[in-house]
């Protein structure tokens, strides 16, 4: 029969239910399977289901964690044993790992029950999630739109209430970008703050970085407990914590010095509507007594020619990995245009080339940490224009070069943040009179998840969003 009050409760709460024995893990696990089987055909987000592998888990009974008996997707980049992982490629549409990632394996231990796999763009490379594998996943807010990327599918999974949380990673704005688009709360942690391993030390050349997209800041801030920390293999590690980031959540946060700004970085035009909410969120923290300037730290070089050139090195690598495994040339039939040209462009770049875009990383995180020198918190637009329209981007074109004016235009600011390695977050603060979110991103200095945990919890108490739901909703 399943759990009708699902909806009611984030992922702590259904744990809590859990642990009171006032609900199974195995009604949980039918309730989100309905709820799949309800809203995917419209939303598709969920496009690996591996039920019989959460239903052994729940048979097993372990592990037990903070997170006992919650239902839970990975995204389809990352691996666990025995179950298909496809990075949204349709060569790997039928690939089945062979063991299980460091973070999958602590997702794992926080006792979630993993039942699937949320889709995710070929190799997680655009902020929309629409691949020629799976096909399109749409926005549940209005199903013309994007539901963003490349987190797409987690984001719309929890948008439309199908699980409480899911998990997402960013290294260019992935977490933050499907948040915002989707109405969810998204934090993109620390670098190195969580584990990528065992295959991998660091993702785009330290950029990347795995977390949670969730309803409520207090799930997200227990998830960053579960799965935080190095591995033996890490090349470097996040600053420690003071204390548990659960703890943060509902801790005064002081008066803060926060800066912001309704502009591109870039000095474009943003859409007037999203520059409006983010002018009325900073006179919301005015009122709520924080220290409120317009304000923005200066380009030090441009960010999206570090992306394309660190990116594309990494693509390439992929491109050689499979080449060298399924011993043939890769072709369009193996991978979308796109993924071919970027590798096709890295192998035009040398190996300077690659040390400069280091180095104009650097260059940005130096301008960063002078930035916040003065100030806590930076607030600026996720995205500056509502979620794309469905087929805005097309990595299948023949002429791609339409993309990097839609990206510049529509995620301008989102990757400074992961050169720099600063936390930085997307909440759910406004809605376009279409109906369609607007996510205000907030970043602080190396390390300081705390002080975004504080202000997100105190945003969340002022604004909440937890109970506006979209049009297409489980």
């Amino acid at each position: 029969m399943g759990f009708s009050e699902y909806g009611n409760y984030d992922g702590l709460g259904l744990a809590d239910l859990v642990r009171r024995k006032q609900v199974t893990p195995r009604e949980l696990l039918d309730e989100a399977i309905a709820r799949t089987a309800k809203v995917d055909p419209q939303i598709n987000a969920v496009v690996v289901k591996h039920y019989d592998y959460a239903a052994r888990q729940i048979e097993k009974g372990e592990p037990t964690g903070p997170f006992s008996g919650v239902p839970f997707l990975l995204k389809d980049l990352d691996i666990l044993e025995g179950t298909r992982t496809t990075s949204g490629a349709s060569l790997y549409k039928d690939n089945v790992a062979d063991h299980t990632g460091t973070l999958a394996q602590r997702f794992l231990n926080a006792g979630l029950t993993i039942f699937g796999k949320s889709s995710t763009p070929e190799f997680g490379l655009m902020p929309t999630t629409e691949s020629r594998l799976f096909g399109p996943t749409r926005n549940p807010w209005n199903l013309e739109h994007s539901s963003g990327g490349s987190s797409g599918g987690a984001a719309a999974a929890v948008a439309a209430r199908i699980l409480p949380v899911a998990h997402a990673s960013d290294g260019g704005g992935s977490i933050r970008i499907p948040a915002s688009a989707c109405g969810v709360f998204g934090l993109k942690p620390t670098r190195a703050r969580t584990p990528l391993g065992p295959d991998r030390g660091e993702g785009w050349g330290g950029f990347s970085c795995g977390h949670v997209v969730s309803i409520t800041v207090r799930d997200s801030a227990a998830m960053l407990d579960a799965i935080h920390g190095p591995e033996a293999s890490s090349p470097y590690v996040a600053p420690p914590p003071e204390r548990p980031f659960l703890q943060e959540v509902g801790r005064d946060p002081g008066q803060l010095r926060i800066s912001f700004t309704d502009k591109s970085p870039y000095g474009d035009a943003i859409d007037p509507e999203v520059a409006a909410a983010t002018r009325e969120i900073a006179a919301l923290l005015s009122k709520l007594g924080h220290h409120v300037e317009e304000r923005a730290p200066p380009l030090a070089c441009d960010p999206a020619a570090v992306m394309a050139t660190i990116v594309a090195a990494n693509t390439a690598l992929t491109v050689r990995l499979s080449e060298q495994r399924f011993g043939r040339p890769m072709t369009e039939n193996d991978f979308e245009t796109l993924t071919l040209a970027m590798a096709r462009n890295a192998q035009k770049s040398t190996a300077t080339d690659y040390v400069a875009a280091q180095l104009g990383s650097f260059q940005i995180s130096r301008a960063l940490a002078t930035f916040f020198e003065s100030c806590d918190v930076f607030l600026c637009p996720t995205l500056c224009s509502p979620p794309l329209r469905i087929g805005e981007l097309n990595s299948m074109s023949k002429d791609l070069s339409h993309i990097a004016p839609i990206l510049r235009r529509y995620i301008p600011a989102t990757s400074m943040f992961n050169m720099s390695g600063q936390p930085a977050m997307s909440m759910p603060l406004a809605w376009n009179r279409g109906g369609l979110p607007l996510g205000m991103m907030f970043s602080a200095r190396l390390g300081d998840e705390a002080t975004l945990f504080r202000l997100a919890a105190q945003l969340e108490q002022e604004r909440p969003w937890r109970g506006k739901l979209p049009p297409i909703c489980a």
